[in-house]
């Protein structure tokens, strides 16, 4: 029941701009899912394209403090958790701890997981977390969102090939995870097109869906937060069908950025690649968008 559904989500704030929590909890909210935030960083803005990023980190003890709050008080009654950016190991640590107690007082509690390490070949955060989230972070996760640059940070191999990438969903699964969605790889670029992947294991079978997503010519921010909060969403609402759920997120994404890309083209004549300080996410202008999405997008299994 929707109305059972209550999530905590811990990843980053910004003051102005959407990514992390900004990007997850309007849509959740507006989805219908009850949503509780920690924010383990607060900045002015994102980290990239900016001059600066001035703000606040939660250390673990804050993140345990905050949560001892919560139980204390009896109201640590989640079914969902969310995870994404996170700048510190020790802070991470505690965030498994975190989620070890929330799954001990609701079995039933699914994590999603968003790895957030980095993309297109270079970290966001130290290297140090690379190790916590494989042996650590993952093997809590029921869902976990990697995109291409981090799936093969947590499995050592390479996404060349639709064969490769089963080889590495199935090495993510191995850790735990009953689903594994790869929110963007390359192996169609040339073409104009980034492919999403997902799969699951049900009854001992490993299925693989794949679902094709035109590329938009901008340096977003955030998409990969809104991308977990949406496959969270719709996973649940779906009751837990991957393949509606990967084409209601995929077209929803789609609609979303080309939003935001729109509506930089429509103030700037010059229409150049706009940078990343430059196109915040339109979440709240894509409000009837993510409510009532269209199936655009088609899955299909490979």
């Amino acid at each position: 029941m929707m109305n059972d559904c209550r999530i905590l989500t811990i990843q980053s704030h910004v003051v102005y701009g959407y990514v992390g929590n900004k990007s997850a909890t309007f849509p959740l909210q507006l989805l219908g899912f009850e949503t509780d935030v920690i924010n383990s960083v607060q900045f002015s803005n994102h980290t990239e394209g900016y001059t600066t990023f001035l703000g606040q980190m939660l250390e673990s003890s804050d993140l345990l403090q905050l949560y001892n709050g919560l139980n204390i008080n009896g109201i640590d009654n989640y079914s969902h958790l969310l995870t994404g950016y996170t700048r510190s190991k020790s802070f991470l640590l505690m965030l498994v701890d975190v989620c070890k107690k929330l799954k001990k007082k609701n079995p039933n509690l699914i994590y999603v997981c968003d790895p957030v390490l980095g993309d297109d070949g270079r970290l966001y955060v130290s290297d140090e977390l690379v190790s916590v989230y494989r042996d650590d972070v993952i093997t809590q996760a029921d869902i976990i969102t990697p995109n291409q640059f981090e799936a093969e940070l947590l499995t050592g191999m390479k996404i060349t090939s639709l064969k490769s990438a089963k080889e590495v969903m199935l090495k993510l699964h191995e850790k735990g995870p009953e689903v594994v969605v790869i929110s963007s790889t390359s192996l169609e670029f040339s073409r104009g097109i980034l492919v999403a992947l997902a799969s699951t294991i049900e009854d001992g079978e490993f299925k693989c869906l794949k679902i094709e997503i035109p590329y938009l010519n901008a340096n977003y921010r955030g998409s990969g937060d809104l991308f977990s909060a949406l496959l969270l969403a719709w996973w649940q609402r779906t009751n837990f069908d991957l393949k509606t759920t990967l084409e209601i997120v995929a077209s929803t994404m789609y609609v979303v950025l080309k939003n935001t890309l729109d509506h930089y083209f429509k103030y700037d004549a010059f229409l150049r690649r706009p940078h990343s300080s430059e196109i915040e996410l339109k979440i709240v202008q894509s409000k009837k968008d993510i409510e009532e999405p269209k199936i655009i997008l088609k899955a299909e299994y490979f």
